[in-house]
C-alpha cells in the first residue's frame, strides 16, 4: 500500500484505525494508509481478515475504535452531502429495495447526485438485459448485483468502494465487469 504521502491530497487517508467489535479484539489496528487521486487498490485476505470492516470503516460505516479515517480531507464520519455525491458504493450484500423496480430506484438515486451519468445508466441497464420495470425483488442476485453496480456507476463518482462486487454474478457477467 501507498506509505503516507503529505505533498498530494489523498483521497483517502487512514490514521492509527483501530476498529473492533463491541469490547472484543480489535479487527483492524493501528492502521496507516493513504490512496491518492487515480489509485486503484485491491484488498485480499481470507474471510473473516477484516476487509468489509476496513471498507465500512472508510465509508464512516463502522465507528473506529481509535484513529481516524478522512475521505477527501473531511473526517469520513461527518461527511456533507457535496462529499457523499463523489462516493460510488456497492455493499457485499445488495442493499436494493425490493419492492421498487430498477427505474424506480435509479429515479429515486438520480435525485441525490449532480453528476448523473444518464446514458450510461442506459447503456448498462441494456447491456446487462435488465428490465427497468420488474420488481427488484423479483430479479436474480446477479441482476440484483449488476443493478447495485449500475447505481454506484451511474454519477461518475471519484471514490468508488466495491465490496466482492462480482460474489453473486455467473462467469460470463465477470468477465464483462
Amino acid at each position: 500500500m501507498n506509505p503516507i504521502h503529505p505533498a498530494l491530497n489523498p483521497t483517502v487517508s487512514v490514521h492509527g484505525l483501530e476498529v473492533a467489535y463491541g469490547t472484543g479484539a480489535p479487527v483492524l489496528r493501528d492502521l496507516n494508509w493513504q490512496m491518492l487521486p487515480g489509485e486503484v487498490v485491491g484488498l485480499l485476505g481470507r474471510n473473516g481478515a477484516g476487509k468489509t470492516t476496513l471498507l465500512e470503516a472508510l465509508l464512516g460505516l463502522r465507528e473506529a475504535r481509535a484513529g481516524s479515517v478522512q475521505l477527501f480531507g473531511r473526517p469520513a464520519g461527518v461527511l456533507d452531502d457535496e462529499a457523499r455525491a463523489r462516493i460510488g458504493y456497492v455493499p457485499q450484500q445488495s442493499d436494493l429495495f425490493d419492492g421498487f423496480t430498477p427505474q424506480q430506484l435509479l429515479d429515486y438515486f438520480r435525485s441525490f447526485y449532480p453528476r448523473w451519468n444518464t446514458a450510461k445508466v442506459e447503456g448498462l441497464l441494456s447491456r446487462w438485459d435488465i428490465d427497468r420495470h420488474r420488481r427488484i425483488g423479483k430479479l436474480s442476485g446477479g441482476q440484483q448485483q449488476r443493478l447495485s453496480i449500475i447505481r454506484a456507476l451511474a454519477h461518475d463518482p471519484d471514490l468508488l468502494v466495491l465490496d466482492e462486487p462480482v460474489a453473486s454474478l455467473d462467469p460470463a457477467a465477470r468477465r464483462d465487469f
